[in-house]
């Protein structure tokens, strides 16, 4: 299981305190067993505190490098011989079973996401259309478009997931009728800052205008997203919500054809797009993005795909008490039947609290699961 967002900023800390208080860290990390071309592509300073955030967000962008420096943070004799080594060797073991999961497991195929208890139903055309978007450098720009409430914004959680796993970070911000271009354009400034330098707001000055016009602002943030180490995907959440004149329509656009231009020169390191909520009706985006588009449709899980999907969770993770060997087949397709009747029960039963309708097969589901965890 992936390390926490507050677990990494432990491990920073263990790496400031017992692996770069040093004078040299270049040749620590050397002599550690860290490959010369990764270290010497650190920007390393005479600061313990800096050189530890690089070091840990460098390694994050690769699975085999995060349990490596867990591994060294571990090994260090400073750190082996305090109590707190017990927490650093749990975190080695969790990166461990996630490297296994990783290179025995297809991840745009996984059914359960985070903390092995998010449920990501069906969406078998999303899958497959992610999985060409990262692995085709031509694409630039995902569209999900559906119906509402059908899950397009759920989109995101397996976006993270796979993100995980191939190493960029999406960053999202959720759209709405008082959207602007500036308070849009604002928000992304913020993600993509160099941490080094704290967050960094969009500075009209640097532009040698007090009020930039949206272009120049678009490729401030994208040129900020290509230029620091992290590789980004900007999310733009429920585009259906924005006001028919708002000028986000405008941003959007030359968002996207910054993004296209900026991979014309930079290639991978360059952010990509996520529209979710967008559908062929809105605005049209740019003529030059033709080729460089990969599109999706959401729509409501069925019977037949929580069927589909948990079956697939119980092949892959046979509750306890079936034992350890072969599961059997007629065991677990009563298995699935009753799983698919309670959650299709229970989500058809709460209708007090306003979610939608996908929302709640998909919270009953994760609650079917916890059960089957714990039997």
């Amino acid at each position: 299981m992936p390390l926490a967002e507050t677990e990494w900023d432990l491990v920073t800390m263990w790496v400031r305190e017992y692996l770069l208080d040093t004078t040299d860290p270049h040749t620590q990390l050397t002599q550690r067993g860290f490959p010369v071309e990764f270290v010497s592509a650190l920007r390393l300073t005479a600061v313990s505190a800096e050189n530890a955030r690089a070091l840990v967000e460098a390694s994050r962008r690769d699975i085999q490098r995060q349990l490596k420096l867990v591994e060294v943070v571990a090994a260090t004799d400073r750190l082996s011989v305090l109590p707190e080594v017990s927490k650093a060797l749990e975190f080695q073991d969790r990166l461990r079973e996630d490297c296994r999961a990783h290179a025995s497991q297809d991840n745009f195929r996984t059914c359960v996401l985070k903390n092995g208890t998010e449920a990501f139903i069906d969406r078998q055309n999303l899958r497959e259309t992610l999985r060409h978007f990262v692995e085709d450098p031509e694409k630039t720009v995902l569209l999900v478009d559906g119906d509402p409430d059908s899950g397009r914004s759920y989109t995101y959680n397996l976006i993270r997931h796979i993100g995980q796993h191939h190493g960029f970070r999406p960053a999202r911000v959720t759209l709405s009728h008082t959207s602007t271009a500036d308070k849009v354009i604002r928000r992304l400034a913020e993600f993509v800052a160099d941490p080094r330098a704290g967050i960094s707001p969009l500075d009209p000055t640097e532009l040698n205008d007090l009020l930039p016009s949206i272009d120049d602002a678009v490729h401030w943030v994208v040129g900020r997203a290509t230029a620091v180490e992290d590789r980004f995907w900007l999310v733009l959440d429920e585009c259906d919500k924005l006001d028919p004149s708002s000028d986000v329509w405008d941003f959007i656009g030359q968002l996207s054809l910054a993004i296209y231009e900026h991979t014309a020169v930079r290639g991978d390191q360059a952010p990509r797009l996520v529209l979710l909520g967008y559908g062929p009706a809105m605005r049209q985006l740019p003529y030059d993005l033709r080729g460089s588009l990969c599109r999706d449709t959401a729509r409501v899980a069925e019977p037949a795909d929580l069927r589909s999907f948990f079956d697939q969770y119980f092949h892959e993770s046979p509750p306890e008490f079936l034992g350890t060997g072969q599961p059997d087949e007629s065991t677990i397709a009563e298995l699935v039947d009753v799983a698919v009747q309670e959650v299709l029960r229970a989500a058809e039963a709460d209708i007090s609290n306003g979610e939608s309708y996908m929302r709640k097969v998909c919270t009953a589901a994760e609650g079917a699961i916890r059960v089957y965890q714990s039997l």
